[in-house]
């Protein structure tokens, strides 16, 4: 890390450096549930998976910008571990994956909107088994670019130049 920060790279550099490697395993997850979904599950898929592929990058570059901003406002590595769990756990449960979002309290759609994982799912949904296109799926994934650029500004503002 202190050869990392004796270069001279801008923030916004070292954390997009930091997000890039971690693409790739998300890729690879993708692939693999997408094989298993359609080989193993038998899921249809009527939709075009370009499209489906060009929505997960920007969305697992949003969850990995959170993880990042959570990581430059903790102060050890237990400490961002918990915000991440505090984060995804409810982001899991109000997204709409475990229980049926319009069966939740107002309260909790009301959440449920502002996490990236809700407008995922309704993507997937969407292009895997309606077909939708790229105008369908735009009123979902502006949000979610939304919520990946605000954590990514946050994180580039709370960045630390020092290890201290």
């Amino acid at each position: 890390m202190e050869n990392l920060l004796s270069m001279p790279t801008r923030p916004l550099e070292v954390l997009i450096g930091k997000i890039i490697p971690y693409i790739f395993v998300g890729y690879v997850q993708v692939s693999l549930l997408l094989f298993a979904a359609r080989f193993i599950f038998h899921v249809p898929m009527a939709g075009s998976l370009a499209l489906l592929l060009g929505v997960a990058l920007i969305f697992i570059a949003a969850n990995l910008a959170v993880g990042i901003t959570f990581s430059t406002i903790a102060k050890n590595q237990r400490q961002a571990m918990q915000m991440g769990m505090f984060f995804f756990l409810p982001s899991i449960m109000l997204s709409g994956f475990m229980f049926p979002f319009r069966g939740m309290p107002g309260w909790a759609q009301a959440i449920g909107e502002i996490l990236p994982l809700t407008h995922f799912l309704r993507i997937v949904r969407g292009v895997l088994l309606k077909g939708n296109g790229f105008d369908e799926v735009g009123r979902q994934l502006w949000q979610i670019a939304l919520f990946g650029a605000l954590a990514i500004i946050i994180g580039v503002k709370r960045y630390r130049r020092t290890l201290d």
